[in-house]
């Protein structure tokens, strides 16, 4: 048990660090992508939005594909049973059950799903910041607190 929670916890740590230098191109990327003045903001908001959303996805996908190629080093299911998919149902936490590991490495699907929840989450966050930093430089947004009474 402890090496399916070593072996999890080492691809679990790998994986933070491509979603944190995602992060980083993802960041950088909105930031240089927002002009000071544009003719349709709305339409580069959707462009910048697209951007990051892809290079995310991307980002997923090579976390999953980590997560394969561990299944596949420590074969962690049959021999014709297909990891990637395998991979892909334990991430995004769908849990078919079609596929399920060998018993000596049943918590690798649990330790995957944590994962993939956590960077979805981030994910998610780094999209939120990216909109409301990218609607602030573009002046779509109002300051908190711009319309109430001055005393």
């Amino acid at each position: 048990m402890m090496l399916q929670f070593l072996v999890g916890t080492l691809v679990s740590v790998f994986n933070i660090g491509i979603h944190a230098l995602v992060t980083v191109v993802a960041v950088t990327v909105a930031r240089s992508a927002v002009p000071r003045h544009t003719r349709r903001p709305r339409l580069h908001l959707m462009g910048v939005m697209i951007a990051i959303a892809v290079v995310l996805k991307i980002a997923h996908m090579l976390e999953i594909l980590t997560w394969a190629a561990t299944y596949h080093v420590v074969r962690a299911a049959a021999a014709d049973a297909d990891i990637l998919y395998f991979a892909f149902v334990n991430y995004t936490t769908l849990g078919y059950g079609d596929i399920t590991p060998v018993r000596e490495w049943r918590l690798i699907g649990p330790l995957t799903a944590m994962n993939g929840v956590l960077l979805f989450g981030w994910s998610a966050a780094i999209l939120f910041e990216v909109l409301l930093k990218t609607l602030e430089h573009l002046g779509l947004t109002e300051k908190p607190g711009a319309d109430l009474p001055r005393t």
